[in-house]
C-alpha cells in the first residue's frame, strides 16, 4: 500500500510538471501580446484548467491508461519507469525553454518500461500508431485552421481601423485563452488519470475493471491547475516571441485555432501535445502575415525536440525499470 501511494504522488508531481511545463501552451499568447499581465493569465488558465473535468469525457484517460500498452502487463515498476522517463525530459526541456510534449514524454516513457519489462509485444499498435500519427496532425491542423481564421477575419474587418480591431479582439482573446485552457486542463490531466487508473488496476483496487475514480479526477485536473499558477516563464518567452511577434487578432485566431484542435482530438480520445498544437497554430497566423514573420530556425529546434521526445524518454524509462529491479520485486 505505501508503494502505491507513493506511486501516485510521483504521477500527481508529474501532472503538476505538466501544468508547470505547458502552462505556455495555455497563456503565451494572451501574455505575448500584452491583454493580459503573466500573474493574472496564470491564475485564468489555472482555473479553466481545473473545471474541464465537467467538460470532457475520460476517453483520453482510457487510451494512456490501456491503449498504449498491454494493460496485464502494467506493474509498479513499468510506471515507475514510464514516469521516471517522463519527469525527467520534462525537466530538462524546461531547465532549457524548449518546449517539448509532455504528453509525448509520457507516451514514451510508458513504451520504454513497458517493452523493457515483455518486449515488443507489450505495444498496443492501434493506439500507438494514433498517437503517433497525432505529431504529425495535431499541428498541421492547428496550423490549418489558425490560417484559415486570421484570413477570414482579415477579410471581415477589412475596413475597419487598426484601432477598432485591436480593442475589439483584446476583449475576445480573453474568449478563445479560456477555451484553449479548457482544452489543455481536458487532455492533459487525462494523461495522468489514465496512469493512475491503470496502476489501481493493476493492484486490483476498484471492482476488477478498469475505470477513473472521481477523487483521481479531481487530483489530477487539481495537480495541473497548480502547477499552471506556478507557470514556466521560460517557455512562455520562446512560444509567445520568439517564434513570431502576435497582435491581439492573431492571438485569438491562434488560441481558438488550437483550442478546436484539442477538443476534436479529446472528443476521440486521442492524447495529443498541446505544445504541437498551439506552436503550429502560432506559425499559421505568422505564416498568414508573410513567411519570414516566422523565425523558422525558432521552430525548426521546436521541431526537433518533438522527433527526440518519445525515444528519449522511452530510453530514459527502460533505464528506471532496470534501476527499480534492484529494489522493487
Amino acid at each position: 500500500m505505501t508503494l502505491l501511494i507513493a506511486l501516485i504522488a510521483v504521477a500527481l508531481f508529474f501532472d503538476f510538471l505538466n501544468g508547470l511545463h505547458d502552462a505556455a501552451n495555455s497563456i503565451a499568447t494572451i501574455v505575448s501580446t500584452r491583454v493580459l499581465a503573466p500573474r493574472f493569465a496564470v491564475f485564468w488558465a489555472a482555473f479553466f484548467n481545473f473545471v474541464a473535468f465537467l467538460v470532457f469525457g475520460l476517453h483520453v484517460a482510457g487510451t494512456v491508461g490501456s491503449g498504449i500498452i498491454d494493460i496485464a502487463v502494467v506493474d509498479d515498476r513499468v510506471i515507475l519507469g514510464a514516469l521516471g522517463g517522463a519527469i525527467t525530459w520534462n525537466l530538462l526541456t524546461w531547465y532549457a525553454g524548449i518546449p517539448s510534449s509532455s504528453s509525448h514524454a509520457l507516451i514514451g516513457g510508458l513504451l520504454g518500461a513497458g517493452v523493457a519489462k515483455a518486449g515488443f509485444g507489450a505495444i498496443v499498435w492501434p493506439g500507438v500508431i494514433t498517437t503517433s500519427a497525432a505529431i504529425v496532425l495535431s499541428p498541421a491542423l492547428g496550423f490549418g485552421l489558425a490560417l484559415l481564421l486570421v484570413l477570414g477575419v482579415s477579410w471581415t474587418f477589412v475596413r475597419s481601423t487598426p484601432a477598432a480591431v485591436d480593442g475589439l479582439f483584446r476583449n475576445l482573446q480573453f474568449v478563445s485563452a479560456s477555451l484553449y485552457s479548457l482544452g489543455h486542463g481536458g487532455n492533459d490531466a487525462q494523461k495522468t488519470m489514465g496512469i493512475i487508473a491503470v496502476l489501481l488496476y493493476a493492484h486490483g483496487a476498484g471492482d476488477g475493471a478498469f475505470h477513473v475514480p472521481l477523487w483521481v479526477v479531481l487530483s489530477c485536473q487539481s495537480a495541473m491547475a497548480l502547477g499552471t499558477l506556478l507557470g514556466g516563464w521560460r517557455i512562455v518567452h520562446t512560444m509567445g516571441s520568439k517564434i513570431t511577434r502576435l497582435t491581439p487578432m492573431q492571438g485569438f485566431c491562434a488560441e481558438t485555432g488550437g483550442a478546436l484542435t484539442l477538443f476534436a482530438a479529446t472528443a476521440f480520445g486521442i492524447p495529443v501535445s498541446t505544445t504541437h498544437t498551439i506552436t503550429g497554430a502560432i506559425v499559421g497566423v505568422g505564416a498568414a502575415r508573410r513567411v519570414s514573420a516566422v523565425r523558422w530556425n525558432v521552430a525548426q529546434g521546436i521541431v526537433v525536440a518533438w522527433v527526440v521526445t518519445m525515444p528519449a524518454a522511452a530510453l530514459v524509462a527502460a533505464l528506471v525499470y532496470g534501476v527499480a529491479g534492484l529494489a522493487l520485486p
